[in-house]
């Protein structure tokens, strides 16, 4: 098997993308085994951040390297909080101070529509003039009040509208399926497929 390095510390992230990618033989690896400290992501877009994160892991490592960025996206705030959505209320990271600034923000404002944003980028080494570049919205609304018990980050307060539930309120494999990160990964997968 090939060994990829994903430019994330995240068990969950690693252990999903582990399987996908298991099929098209390569193993991934989490940049902590490495020793890979976590990249700076200077930019105010997702492309950039994620590229940045996976050129630094593949120049640490030699390997081929994954990394995401993603972030929700408000239409009444200018996009914000985008690219810091988990910084959103400051240092340290917290989802309650997050959530409670969105909600905080958008008071007085009708327009509540927002959508997920995932960026996913494969670099096959550190030079690569083409890594592979998969992207993923998911649109919903905020709400007011949190539902469910389930996501995590901004989940509570993202509704679906089709569905009339937040992304806490859904099963697992529904939110899987649906997401924005979902829509990426299947991208992703497309292209290797294809060879890319």
């Amino acid at each position: 098997m090939k060994k990829l390095v994903l430019a994330s510390g995240n068990a969950g992230k690693l252990r999903e993308f582990g399987q996908l990618l298991a099929p098209f033989d390569f193993e991934v690896l989490p940049q902590s085994a490495f020793n890979v400290p976590e990249a700076d992501e200077p930019h105010v877009t997702f492309i950039e951040n994620a590229i940045a994160k996976a050129r630094h892991a593949a120049r640490l490592t030699g390997l081929p390297a994954l990394a995401d960025d993603s972030g929700l996206c408000v239409s009444a705030l200018g996009g914000a909080p985008g690219v810091f959505s988990a910084r959103y209320a400051g240092e340290p990271k917290s989802d309650a101070r997050n959530n409670a600034r969105l909600i905080a923000d958008l008071q007085g404002k009708a327009d509540r529509r927002a959508h997920y944003v995932a960026v996913l980028v494969l670099m096959r080494h550190t030079e690569d003039p083409q890594p592979i570049v998969a992207e993923g919205e998911w649109h919903g609304e905020i709400v007011d009040a949190p539902r469910g018990e389930g996501g995590f980050g901004y989940d509570p307060y993202f509704l679906v509208p089709e569905l009339n539930q937040t992304v806490a309120e859904l099963p697992h494999e529904e939110k899987n399926r649906r997401s924005h990160r979902g829509q990426a990964l299947a991208q992703l997968l497309a292209r290797l497929r294809s060879g890319a």
